[in-house]
């Protein structure tokens, strides 16, 4: 485990409000990463799909990069865009 790991471990444990912000910062981020392979593995351009959805460029490169909230609804929209459905799963904490 590295210095960082062992770090974010013990924050975690010792803070709660980091522990709920980390896991939902790291939730997002995981989304919109996971959004932008699905568009290349489509072989989709951000204007392509923004196109498909009856909305700019830039607000693909907003929920790929991570910087807006997304509604459910819209992840419906991209995922039929992209030929995919939405699969939510709840974990335990």
């Amino acid at each position: 485990m590295s210095d960082l790991e062992k770090y974010i471990s013990k924050r975690k444990k010792n803070d709660i409000d980091f522990s709920i912000g980390f896991d939902e910062g790291y939730a997002e981020f995981k989304l919109s990463e996971e959004l932008k392979q699905l568009r290349h593995q489509a072989g989709v351009t951000q204007e392509d799909l923004a196109c498909r959805l009856s909305t700019k460029k830039t607000a693909i490169s907003r929920m790929e990069n991570n910087s807006e909230d997304m509604l459910l609804s819209t992840l419906f929209k991209i995922a039929g865009a992209l030929g995919k459905r939405v699969n939510i799963n709840f974990v335990d904490a």
